[in-house]
């Protein structure tokens, strides 16, 4: 029995030998490891951060005046400003008040856009909608380029007024002289429906 007793206090005391080496030595070894990975996980997700680094904004608003007296005002739910374009502000629920000079006030609204800060050019895309009062343009695109003082409306562009409608794939109007043209891509006709 003596010889049993001695197995079974060598085996313990064998098997506390090997739990004190293993919680005193291999398992800080185990940690330091893994706490190593995920420092390096979290660099790289800073570094990539920081390359597609945008500031982003809510309830975004630009005042200005462009052609020396024609006054606007863009607003934006949110948008954001990327470091390779800091001039071009990306927006969603863009909105656009035109104040023209002839007392009409246009509006032009889409879900996403784009304006650019030192031009003042401004590129809706989806769903737009722009209205005078007098006339209404419903398309997927439209491009206010202030320079031109001009507007280029297109991709399934319907317009109505109160002397008719029109389907075209592009219309672009000139603001100063408040004159259309009305194109289609290809060989297809524009749909004109007068009223009288």
């Amino acid at each position: 029995m003596t010889s049993n007793r001695k197995i079974i206090q060598f085996s313990l005391i064998s098997i506390g030998m090997l739990l004190i080496l293993v919680t005193y030595f291999l398992y800080p070894k185990i940690e330091k490891s893994k706490l190593k990975e995920e420092k390096i996980v979290k660099k790289n997700e800073i570094v990539i951060a920081e390359e597609n680094q945008a500031n982003i904004f809510e309830h975004v608003e630009y005042k200005g005046i462009y052609n020396i007296d024609t006054p606007f005002v863009i607003k934006s739910d949110k948008a954001n400003i990327t470091k390779e374009e800091p001039d071009i502000v990306y927006m969603t629920d863009m909105s656009v008040i035109l104040h023209l000079n002839d007392g009409r006030t246009v509006i032009i609204t889409s879900d996403r856009g784009r304006y650019n800060k030192v031009t003042y050019d401004c590129y809706f895309e989806n769903n737009v909608r722009a209205t005078d009062g007098e006339s209404l343009i419903l398309a997927e695109n439209l491009d206010l380029l202030s320079n031109k003082n001009t507007v280029s409306v297109y991709n399934d562009v319907v317009l109505t007024g109160n002397k008719g409608s029109l389907q075209a794939d592009k219309i672009n109007y000139d603001l100063s002289t408040r004159k259309f043209h009305i194109s289609m891509f290809g060989d297809k006709k524009v749909k004109i429906k007068l009223i009288r």
